[in-house]
């Protein structure tokens, strides 16, 4: 429970607003702070194009779904525009989004969640333009003219901008924000510090985008060179009926580990000359069950979830008590492991993996993470995680491999037991491996740059113009 003493001027300020929100998440001294300061000041709806219209979501729309790209379009949740890989969203359909053009918005807008979670924010980068965006998330276009975009997001999403709009929420049981509730948040015009931000925003954009298009590269010269087609199935579950031989039927009876989509990847993986996982020189990893105690930075280890290993920023928010590991490493995540996400609904996160880069060495692994981690160079790593996560064949065997009726899960030995295509020349898996290792680097390199626009904007307010 937070306390907090403040004074009664602050509730006259807020039109005798009784609610704890903008008093407790220190939004009023962030305004204050900004108030405060030399530099001249707009209001952020004198900053958004067309003002308050500038400002929106797509309000209440009830979803038409779609089964493919040509019929509809990728939809991102709140949750969704934090991902670095937009690659496996839900797709609404197109014909929704012509007749609602509230659904989607230009490169350049910041993106805040405006639902349950509020106030985290994502740049609205070019490779998103064909998405449609929920109702949850408040869409603020600035107008070019007037202020940088990559400014405004980086102000926005400083230690005064996001005070300021949580500060803002309304609702008891889910709180939301409107336009309307932070039309007025003082915008500090900082001068050329405006420029240099937006100049580091932008390269951390273009950073992600080109990070997801070698990415891209990798998944198609896997399917190129093994003669796989790009998707399998329009769908993570279709109705179908198969047949299986009393073999396969021995090992496993559950009808998704014998689906005919599930058949054709492990067709497809025969055909290029697949071997096991385990016999490519492949270790697998997963984390002991412990009970989790959480201590300070400096007492610890950084902790990430499964559903965290997603998100473009890796920043740890909890530390793992240390005595808990002990001496075993198997919980670390090392640079290079494929993480793969073993619990979860088919169909959602389950099955997806990420590429580990250098953000990631030395994390502490939810046990929901399976990590995959290659030991003979005939296989690099990146064309490990290349097949396994790039492409729908290596997505369809990873799928099929769950087990358990009420929360599935992957097992670690039927996961090595992935047949890998050897049909690629080593040239050409090392060449696989090198792209998936820069789109790695970018995705660091994009972290790094957009960290460094915030704290510029944040040391410039607190010189506070002198």
């Amino acid at each position: 429970m937070i306390v907090k003493t403040i004074p009664s001027t602050w509730l006259i300020e807020e039109q005798h607003r009784l609610d704890c929100g903008p008093f407790v998440k220190g939004g009023i001294e962030a305004r204050k702070i900004i108030e405060g300061v030399r530099y001249p000041k707009e209001h952020l709806v004198d900053l958004t194009e067309n003002g308050i219209n500038g400002m929106y979501h797509v309000g209440q729309d009830k979803i038409v779904w779609a089964e493919d790209e040509i019929h509809g379009m990728p939809f991102l949740r709140s949750a969704d525009i934090l991902r670095a890989d937009l690659s496996n969203q839900p797709f609404i359909s197109r014909k929704q989004v012509a007749g609602n053009y509230l659904f989607q918005c230009p490169a350049g807008a910041t993106l805040i969640t405006r639902s349950g979670t509020i106030g985290r924010m994502a740049f609205m980068r070019t490779n998103m333009e064909d998405t449609a965006i929920s109702q949850d998330v408040l869409k603020v276009i600035p107008d070019e003219e007037k202020v940088k975009p990559g400014y405004l997001y980086a102000f926005l999403n400083s230690k005064y901008g996001i005070p300021i709009i949580t500060g803002g929420t309304f609702g008891s049981i889910i709180v939301h924000i409107e336009a309307e509730n932070i039309a007025d948040l003082p915008v500090p015009r900082l001068g050329a510090v405006e420029d240099q931000a937006h100049e580091l925003i932008q390269r951390a954009a273009n950073a992600q985008v080109e990070s997801g298009e070698l990415r891209k590269h990798a998944g198609s010269m896997v399917n190129e060179i093994c003669g796989f087609p790009e998707r399998l199935a329009p769908a993570a579950r279709i109705f179908a009926y198969s047949s299986a031989n009393s073999n396969d039927v021995l090992r496993r009876l559950d009808a998704t580990f014998h689906n005919p989509i599930a058949q054709q990847a492990e067709a497809l993986t025969k055909a290029a000359n697949g071997i096991a996982l385990s016999s490519a020189g492949v270790l697998g990893f997963e984390s002991n069950r412990m009970k989790q105690v959480f201590v300070e930075e400096g007492y610890g280890t950084p902790f990430i979830t499964s559903g965290g290993i997603f998100s473009k920023t890796i920043t740890p928010e909890r530390y793992l008590r240390n005595q808990l590991l002990g001496e075993d490493k198997t919980w670390r995540i090392n640079e290079y492991d494929t993480l793969i996400a073993r619990s979860g609904q088919v169909g959602g996160i389950i099955g997806r993996g990420v590429w580990a880069d250098s953000r990631l060495d030395g994390f502490a692994a939810s046990p929901h993470i399976l990590r995959l981690r290659p030991t003979n160079e005939e296989f690099p790593p990146g064309y490990v995680y290349a097949f396994l996560c790039l492409t729908d064949v290596g997505y369809q065997l990873l799928a099929r491999t769950a087990a358990g009726s009420s929360i599935p899960f992957l097992p670690l030995d039927t996961v090595l037991e992935i047949k890998i295509p050897t049909t690629p020349s080593l040239q050409q898996r090392q060449e696989i491996d090198e792209l998936v290792k820069r789109s790695g680097e970018l995705r660091k390199q994009s972290q790094e740059l957009e960290k460094e626009a915030v704290a510029l904007v944040e040391r410039a307010i607190e010189g506070g113009g002198r």
